[in-house]
């Protein structure tokens, strides 16, 4: 089968605002096209800035020989999406602005890219004590469900949903961004790589020979410091009647 020979990344995202928005302030190339980790399935995933769009969108296609994820804004729009994404603690369109290459730009870029910058820089908002208590109550019931299974299908998908608690208590609880999919691992590994490692380490081989001591070992270590597991006395909503 004959290799796609296709424009550099970075030319067929120029040819493609020339040719789908001549008209609009701003364009960014952003993803693992512009980051060096480039592999047969990449995109471009491109952000654009048009002043009379209506409404925010996003749109996926083939243009030049190349998957295209578009995110398109106008120059009020984009800034709830930043919001929104940083509330939640993933912040998706602030990244892909900052680390963004320049496709286009009628002077509006530099101070877009300073709005995601500060974001970034602050961080997500701190977990409340009650946040953090129920999050360790969430992690034990999921330890405690794997901890007794011995369905080896459901093994999986409790090990999976423990890996999404533990990665989010970590990196929460440390005032780190967090992300979703690939982007955990990214993460982890960009605040502590050595606990990154750890984690990949045990959860492989749980997936690999089915043993739990070690993910039980882990998941106590990432709580502790927190007050350990938690179950009895946990409540949500509860409330005293008169």
């Amino acid at each position: 089968m004959s290799e796609i020979k296709r424009q550099p990344p970075i030319e067929a995202a120029r040819s493609l605002i020339s040719k789908r928005f001549p008209t609009c302030q701003g364009a960014l190339l952003a993803g693992s096209v512009i980051r060096g980790e480039q592999t047969a399935t990449s995109d471009l995933d491109i952000v654009v800035f048009e002043e009379d769009l209506h409404f925010a969108y996003r749109e996926s296609f083939f243009e030049n020989e190349w998957p295209v994820e578009l995110f398109v804004y106008n120059l009020q729009s984009y800034k709830s999406f930043f919001e929104s994404d940083c509330k939640r603690a993933r912040p998706c369109l602030p990244r892909m602005v900052l680390e963004g290459v320049v496709l286009k730009d009628e002077g509006i870029i530099s101070s877009i890219k300073k709005e995601a910058a500060h974001l970034l820089n602050k961080g997500p908002e701190p977990w409340s004590d009650e946040t953090i208590n129920m999050k360790r109550y969430f992690i034990t019931d999921a330890l405690d469900d794997l901890i007794g299974c011995s369905n080896r299908g459901e093994e999986l998908f409790i090990a999976n949903k423990l890996t999404e608690l533990l990665s989010e208590f970590y990196l929460r609880t440390n005032q780190q961004w967090g992300g979703d999919s690939k982007w955990v691992v990214r993460a982890l590994k960009e605040y502590d790589d050595s606990f990154a490692t750890r984690f990949i380490e045990v959860f492989d081989e749980f997936y690999k020979t089915g043993g739990k001591d070690k993910v039980i070992s882990f998941t106590e270590k990432v709580v502790d410091p927190y007050g350990g597991r938690l179950f009895e006395g946990f409540s949500i909503g509860k409330r005293e009647w008169k």
